[in-house]
């Protein structure tokens, strides 16, 4: 196997990153061969109701993060204390992830979890100024230079599995480039449209059809020719009212299109704008008026704009709890079953089945789990995503709330809008920790074609066969101070359409009240069953031994030997929520030497990983990396179905630690 390029790999850490390109040569270059397997999305595509191409009010989100690539450029997630993490994606359509590389590609953890929630991707390519020029005269030059950059774009959003590009050339163009320019656009847009279904390419309002710089701020004659040859046209920021009422009056300009203009915010308000910061719900008032899609640049504001990171929960809910009248919620259709755990990708400790995994800060979108709606009534309830104790993952849905004695008894919470097909019979388990005081219980409603209805089930006896089933196939649960609820749903035909929790006070006098939701699963009940699908095909490549060597002050004692690997295998990917890595040193290879016990590695999002400075022991030796699948309903798999794949070494040549990185 050709090793992986040093540049996918952390110098620091050595574990595997994400990044760009910067230059065309290194675009042109691009090979699957040596692109980075560790930074492709394993997650497809959900669907989603409404479907994007019949949204008339469409919501991107451009993701510009202080240069980017930070803290979400660890493909396998690092130790952060206070990272940056997006969780509203009920709200949004499309999310772009944007740097100044001139080729942006989306660190898979954002297109993992944008496509969990039904939101495509974007990568960008863009050039600047005078360097821009010269890059852009080289590649529109002719059909056979733009078509063969397009020809890479489409390639490199294939293998890492994103949904298209935004295109921004902010520089100006000879009359030869200019002219070129649509033909490159419509040309990268059919061939996106082949490879991909549901791609999108969109165009920043930059170049005017002349080939001036001159941002519009608008869809107009000058630079329609653009948005003719793509999905859509991304303004500037710099607009007024004024040029919305222009362009809605303009039929011939927008051409039955309006919902492909998307009007930019800029959330840090740069410039003459509408809104930005907290206001920028007045800028999204004005956009939904004459009824255009938005696009927020940098929301990342609510992060980058205030110094106590502590805060950016609040911070981040309260900015999209300003803009909720303005955004339009697209509900998570999924086969059965469905689950969430409420966790947001990232918190204090690492929690499993209510008991702590790990306690460390640490960061990955891929572990975040599909979200509620996180809505926010002032004076009566809040709801947000808390670290300070999970059942699965890095947080809980935290639910506050008061019910006055003069008001009815109990208050109901909305904390899912979906669209999940339901078995004949359904099994739903609710996990929650409330404070005293307060009753808990579900109520579903349902759609079966035009025909609504509602069922509030009935919590199931541990007695009840289908409850000790599911006990009995998750192993004894130590549920430190959790509450377990299961109940029957018999709803065959219908499907789930939302998810509403009630909470009642059992005394007749003002009650505030917290309640903790740790896991909400809805499953068939035929699917209460021992897992018998093994993992397969473990293979490790890549294996590169590190030792430090940077003090030799004392010869006599050896620098622990570190490894380096890539561990690979097989599992259906319609069963997995995650995997966990082990290892542990197998007997021998003399007689006398026992085995070990097996030690935690860590957690994997795809059937890749890349086991990075693992000590082990001086050789001779032999070790053994062992692969436990943990499937989404929770049920133990049998140690006979991990997968598992050994290592003997007598002598190995090694790195200096300076030199990590360098794979040989």
């Amino acid at each position: 196997m050709v090793p992986s390029p040093a540049k996918h790999y952390d110098a620091n850490t050595t574990e595997p990153i994400s990044s760009g390109l910067q230059t065309l040569d290194e675009l042109l270059a691009w090979q699957r061969s040596t692109a980075n397997p560790l930074n492709v999305a394993t997650v497809p595509l959900a669907v989603r109701e409404p479907p994007l191409a019949s949204c008339t009010h469409r919501t991107l989100v451009s993701h510009d993060m202080m240069g980017g690539y930070l803290d979400d450029r660890f493909i396998q997630g690092t130790e952060s204390e206070a990272p940056y993490a997006f969780y509203h994606w009920q709200y949004i359509d499309i999310f772009n992830y944007f740097t100044h590389n001139l080729v942006t590609i989306p660190p898979a953890v954002w297109s993992n979890v944008a496509h969990k929630h039904g939101v495509i991707v974007l990568g960008t390519f863009i050039t600047e100024w005078k360097e821009g020029s010269k890059v852009c005269e080289e590649f529109l030059k002719d059909a056979e230079s733009y078509r063969l950059v397009a020809d890479k774009l489409v390639q490199i959003s294939h293998y890492h599995g994103f949904d298209g590009w935004l295109i921004n050339i902010e520089n100006s163009l000879s009359g030869e480039a200019v002219r070129n320019t649509p033909l490159f656009l419509r040309y990268l847009t059919d061939q996106m449209h082949l490879r991909r279904a549901g791609s999108v390419v969109l165009w920043y309002d930059s170049v005017l059809e002349d080939g001036k710089l001159q941002w519009q701020n608008e869809l107009n004659t000058n630079n329609r020719i653009f948005f003719d040859a793509c999905d859509g046209l991304f303004t500037n920021y710099n607009w007024a009212e004024t040029s919305l009422e222009a362009m809605v009056a303009d039929d011939d300009t927008i051409r039955g299109r309006q919902a492909d203009i998307y009007i930019g915010v800029d959330v840090f308000a740069r410039g003459e704008v509408v809104g930005g910061m907290f206001d920028t719900n007045k800028a999204l008032k004005l956009i939904r008026k004459y009824n255009f899609s938005a696009a927020i640049f940098a929301p990342g504001w609510v992060y980058e704009s205030h110094h106590d990171k502590t805060e950016f929960r609040k911070n981040q809910d309260k900015f999209w709890a300003l803009l909720s009248d303005f955004l339009y919620t697209h509900r998570s259709t999924s086969p059965l079953p469905f689950i969430s755990s409420f966790c947001q990708g990232f918190g204090k400790a690492v929690y499993w089945r209510g008991q702590l995994e790990k306690r460390r800060g640490w960061f990955n979108l891929s572990a975040q789990d599909l979200q509620p709606l996180y809505s926010q009534e002032p004076g009566q309830l809040k709801m947000c995503g808390c670290p300070e104790d999970a059942w699965s993952g890095g947080s809980s849905l935290l639910l506050e709330g008061l019910i006055p004695a003069t008001s009815p008894d109990k208050v109901c919470v909305r904390v899912f809008s979906l669209h999940v097909p339901l078995a004949t019979t359904s099994l739903m388990t609710l996990v929650f920790k409330p404070s005293a005081g307060i009753k808990v219980s579900p109520e579903l409603p349902w759609i079966e074609g035009k025909t609504t209805g509602s069922v509030s089930p009935e919590a199931l006896d541990d007695t009840h066969p289908a409850v000790k089933k599911l006990a009995q196939l998750s192993g004894d649960w130590s549920r430190s101070g959790w509450t377990v609820r299961c109940y029957l749903l018999e709803l065959s035909g219908c499907a789930l359409s939302e998810v509403l929790v009630w909470v009642q006070r059992e005394q007749p006098q003002d009650t505030p009240f917290t309640c903790r939701f740790g896991e909400i699963m809805v499953m068939d009940v035929a699917g209460l069953k021992v897992p018998t699908e093994a993992v397969k095909g473990v293979c490790i490549e890549d294996v590169v031994w590190l030792r430090d060597t940077s003090d030799s002050s004392d010869a006599s004692t050896p620098k622990p030997l570190r490894l380096n690997a890539t561990l690979r295998w097989r599992y259906p990917p319609q069963l997995w929520r995650h995997f966990r890595l082990y290892w542990q040193r197998l007997r021998g290879p003399s007689p006398h030497v026992p085995s070990g016990s097996m030690v935690l590695v860590g957690r994997a999002y795809s059937t890749l990983f890349r086991v990075t400075e693992l000590e082990v022991p001086e050789p001779p030796a032999v070790l053994e990396l062992v692969v436990e699948p943990v499937v989404k309903e929770g049920f133990l798999v049998p140690d006979s179905l991990w997968g598992r794949r050994s290592l003997s070494y007598t002598e190995v040549a090694t790195l200096p630690e300076k030199n990590r990185g360098n794979k040989t």
